[in-house]
């Protein structure tokens, strides 16, 4: 631990976003033998712990876990924007671009392997994702930045129903294949031996809509939109909804998508692994149909749920009916929609944010549904934090949820108190109190 957090901020984005849109271009990829040579030895420390005991283990944990089985609660830590206060430039040594971004996985990947001690599956791939650009919506916002940490204001491109719907179509957006494929074959040259080297398109973080409607329309607008516009707003979110399902369409025909039945990232929290997808007549092409799939609606926290089932959840659904395993929610807190949620299909994963009420939830979702419980991240974000508080805090929820499938998910972190041991002891206690649960 003591080589981490020491220097200043990379300032490399943390998010899902990269995986989304990498930004990278055919200038990028390239590499330098000095840069080659760290990113070598980092996949041979990755490949390591890939192969150990304990990895195995944690896969058939969640395996078991995503199956509804009896378990322990599984611990997972994505510090997200925390990350830049662990692995600093103190600890970097790439200089290139390409070679920055992918030293800063690698690094990340050895940092949960090695140090966090939680349940993430360290494996033994590199995954490179499709470079392309950002969804063409046929408008677009415009984002003025308010701060350096990432806050931004925008103004809303649907001003008027009447005159700007019509604006809108199915999302397009291009394949850089010189990038993609450049990328793709540097990596297969650098790991050859050490790493697997995979083509996994990440196309979307969530398929939720009130985010683009938001965007589209502006949040407080859309929300007056409920009641002054009804009509105006249930058919923007019809456009968006047939636009992703187009979207879906053709990823699917053209062979784009990749499984995510292993050890990829899932819905707002948890690991795909699980022998139930793909479908048993799963031929090679991968369909919606053989992944997890996931919407959310963060943006509607405050709209009742008489109006979340009427304006919102008929266009949610025939995008999570595309899908052979499905995960709800994010931050939002589900318990009052809770009876509108629940219809959503194949509906497995349940996101339970701080603001979610734990016992409604632990009566709802019992052993029916993985109920991924959400710990509030302010609670790290403290230089000093209080820990016996924390302690409490995790055992008085897991104590309400014993008889559930429980994940507990730290994540959303924006600071971790620029202490990466904050993480450690963080998932020391979760994992306590974890095993104690289940003793």
């Amino acid at each position: 631990m003591e080589n981490y957090g020491k220097g200043e901020s990379t300032g490399l984005e943390q998010t899902a976003a990269f995986k989304i849109n990498t930004g990278f271009t055919p200038d990028d990829v390239s590499m330098t033998r000095e840069d080659g040579e760290v990113l070598k030895r980092l996949a041979a420390r990755i490949a390591g712990i890939a192969s150990s005991s304990r990895m195995e283990e944690i896969r058939k944990l969640w395996k078991r876990h995503n199956k509804l089985e009896a378990g322990r609660p599984i611990v997972f830590c994505d510090p997200e924007n925390g990350w830049n206060e662990i692995i600093t430039e103190a600890e970097m040594e790439c200089k290139g671009t390409l070679a920055r971004r992918w030293e800063m996985d690698l690094r990340k990947e050895i940092f949960w392997g090695e140090e966090m001690g939680d349940g993430k599956p360290v494996e033994p791939f590199f995954d490179v994702p499709y470079t392309v650009s950002a969804d063409d919506w046929g408008v677009k916002a415009e984002y003025h930045k308010t701060d350096s940490q990432g806050s931004y204001i925008w103004d809303a491109p649907i001003q008027d129903y009447e005159r700007d719907l019509p604006k809108l179509h199915a999302p397009e957006f291009e394949i850089d294949w010189e990038t993609t494929n450049g990328c793709l074959d540097l990596a297969k040259q650098l790991f050859e031996g050490a790493l697997t080297v995979r083509l996994k398109g990440i196309w979307w973080w969530s398929l939720g809509l009130t985010w683009p409607g938001a965007t589209f329309r502006g949040l407080e607008t859309m929300f007056y939109d409920f009641i002054d516009h009804p009509d105006g707003i249930k058919e923007l979110l019809s456009i968006l909804s047939k636009g992703f399902l187009q979207k879906l369409d053709y990823l699917q025909h053209e062979g784009l998508l990749s499984l995510n039945n292993d050890g990829t990232y899932v819905g707002s929290g948890g690991y795909g692994f699980t022998d139930e997808l793909p479908q048993e007549d799963f031929s090679g092409v991968v369909r919606t149909v053989d992944m997890w799939g996931f919407t959310e609606s963060q943006e509607t926290v405050n709209v009742s749920p008489d109006m979340y089932e009427e304006f919102i959840f008929p266009y949610e659904k025939p995008i999570m009916e595309r899908f052979g395993l499905t995960c709800y929610g994010c931050c939002e807190p589900v318990h009052p929609r809770w009876h509108v949620v629940k219809q959503h299909p194949n509906l497995r994963r349940v996101s339970c944010s701080p603001w979610t009420d734990t016992e409604k939830m632990a009566e709802y979702l019992q052993d029916n549904y993985i109920f991924s419980m959400k710990p509030a991240p302010a609670a790290i974000a403290d230089p000093k934090p209080d820990w016996e508080s924390i302690r409490r805090d995790l055992r008085h929820k897991l104590e309400i949820t014993k008889d559930c499938r429980v994940e507990v998910i730290m994540k959303d972190n924006h600071t971790i108190g620029r202490r990466p041991e904050n993480v450690v002891q963080w998932c020391r206690i979760a994992r306590e109190e974890a095993l104690r649960i289940a003793s």
